[in-house]
């Protein structure tokens, strides 16, 4: 198990179920996701790209194991996520946090940060040195420990993010999911999280899934590029190449939309 990659994602699919549109009909079928498969190592990062309704954040919530496919694997340093019973999910989930394209959403707002940053402790059963942990969570994002006693709203939206992406890491986790994390922040403070970002992989040894619409910010920080439209992957490979020479009109339209030229 040592030798697995951090991250393998195995020909995943998922459908749902439509409201019937007439009781003599079956319900209509919607397949979000169509065999998804990519391989995520250490310190690397993927950017997973497509416009709304391409499969990303389904994608996300697979990977997450908060639903379960309807084919495929998803395993995290070698182990099944989704064969996994409850408790050695449980256990196992410290080492995979995900950071929401709304932190405001993701905060408590009746909590103070601090409490709202040591939930995953909680979670998983880690109930020592959390005072601690929570003071150190905050200066590695650039926030003051003192500020564990102020609530969500009297933070900015770049701040907000800051907070959430604490409370992503102060589990010490391996793997990062980052759904259109910077989507909602001004271009200045995109800027700010992407470099927060980076430095914390570079610290931690992160592996990163990076989602997002916005190919332009893709760039900046990832190492390859998968491209979904439709649920299904239309190409994937290093983020130079795929950037530089995309294959299929859509990465084309994706690059245009963003202000690149292939």
């Amino acid at each position: 198990m040592t030798d697995a990659p951090l991250l393998q994602v195995r020909d995943l699919t998922r459908r749902y179920k439509l409201p019937r549109q007439s009781l003599l009909r079956r319900a209509p079928v919607l397949t979000a996701l169509e065999g998804g498969a990519f391989t995520l190592n250490a310190g690397e990062t993927l950017g997973v790209v497509g416009e709304s309704g391409s499969g990303k954040s389904t994608l996300a919530r697979l990977i997450m194991a908060f639903e379960r496919p309807d084919e495929g694997q998803v395993l995290f340093r070698g182990r099944d996520l989704h064969s996994l019973p409850a408790q050695d999910l449980r256990a196992l989930r410290r080492g995979f946090q995900m950071v929401f394209q709304d932190p405001f959403g993701s905060l408590n707002p009746r909590r103070i940060i601090g409490w709202s940053i040591a939930e995953p402790l909680r979670a998983s059963g880690e109930g020592t040195a959390i005072a601690q942990r929570v003071a150190e969570a905050l200066e590695q994002v650039g926030l003051h420990p003192a500020e564990a006693s102020k609530y969500p709203h009297e933070f900015s939206g770049g701040q907000r993010q800051r907070i959430a992406i604490a409370r992503a890491i102060i589990t010490r986790p391996a793997l990062l999911v980052a759904d259109e994390a910077v989507s909602a922040l001004d271009v200045s403070v995109q800027a700010q999280i992407l470099n927060l970002l980076m430095d914390l992989q570079d610290d931690l040894g992160l592996g990163l899934v990076f989602i997002s619409h916005d190919l332009a910010v893709v760039a900046s920080i990832c190492d390859r590029v998968m491209v979904l439209q439709h649920g299904k992957k239309l190409e994937s490979g290093p983020a130079a190449d795929v950037l530089r020479s995309p294959e299929h009109p859509y990465t084309k339209t994706l690059l245009k939309a963003a202000g690149a030229r292939p």
